[in-house]
């Protein structure tokens, strides 16, 4: 199974951007479905992840919304009023098993990568 992140591109400040996450399989075999994020000499970071419930980060909550369409294999990050601070590489991951409140920002328990997209707010 391959994941395949797109959406990303040069935003100013105050403007949205949709990422997108195709599976190449079934987007049914994951039964969970994060977003990260990197920023340059900064860590990999948890976004949101949906897995049942839906978590996000508090830097995000209230402006990126996540959603999954089974029909067509892909995860979505809806992201509104884009910031600066929000400049990154973004990543969608896959784990077949459900997350929790207190794991899904774990980049170990992650089994399947994208390769990234990059997505850049201008001020």
């Amino acid at each position: 199974v391959q994941l395949q992140a797109s959406g990303g591109g040069l935003v100013q400040a105050g403007g949205s951007l949709r990422l997108s996450c195709a599976a190449s399989g079934s987007i049914l075999d994951f039964s969970s479905v994060g977003w990260f994020r990197q920023a340059p000499g900064k860590k990999r970071e948890g976004v949101s992840c949906i897995s049942g419930l839906i978590f996000y980060a508090n830097s995000v909550r209230g402006r990126f919304t996540i959603s999954r369409d089974n029909a067509k294999n892909t995860v979505y990050l809806q992201m509104n009023s884009l910031k600066p601070e929000d400049t990154a590489v973004y990543y969608c991951a896959a784990r077949r098993a459900r997350m929790y409140s207190s794991t899904w920002r774990d980049i170990n328990l992650y089994e399947y990568w994208g390769q990234g997209t990059l997505v850049t707010v201008s001020s």
